[in-house]
């Protein structure tokens, strides 16, 4: 059933997210200071192209509030805007009994596009 739902996904939108990841990604990665927020990009972009049986985690490190501080530079410089984006999807999907699943995508991706810093993506 996880295969169906993301080649469904893939077919009517996925992919052209997770392009959009992978583009933004190779533009963050040109710079020094980009680099780190094109690694969570591209951590955007492998749960956008698949996202079904699959889940994020908070991971427990020991990098102090370093996570934190990057988390809250993301939502400033553009985060903020991901997220919403994702919400606004998810809840226009959610209207539909069909769309439900497609909504829970676009809001584990909303959740993940908030605070990438400090979480992983996980098999189910």
């Amino acid at each position: 059933m996880k295969t169906i739902g993301n080649l469904i996904w893939l077919l009517f939108g996925g992919i052209f997210i997770a392009i959009e990841y992978l583009i933004s990604s190779i533009i963050l990665f040109v710079t020094i200071i980009g680099i780190p927020f094109a690694l969570q990009t591209l951590k955007l972009a492998e749960l956008a192209l698949w996202p079904f049986g699959k889940e994020t985690r908070s991971v427990d490190k020991g990098t102090g509030c370093l996570s934190t501080v990057m988390n809250l530079i993301w939502i400033l410089t553009g985060g903020i805007w991901i997220c919403m984006s994702h919400l606004f999807f998810g809840i226009l999907l959610g209207i539909t009994i069909i769309g439900i699943p497609f909504a829970k995508q676009h809001f584990k991706l909303a959740g993940l596009a908030l605070t990438p810093f400090g979480r992983e993506i996980v098999n189910k």
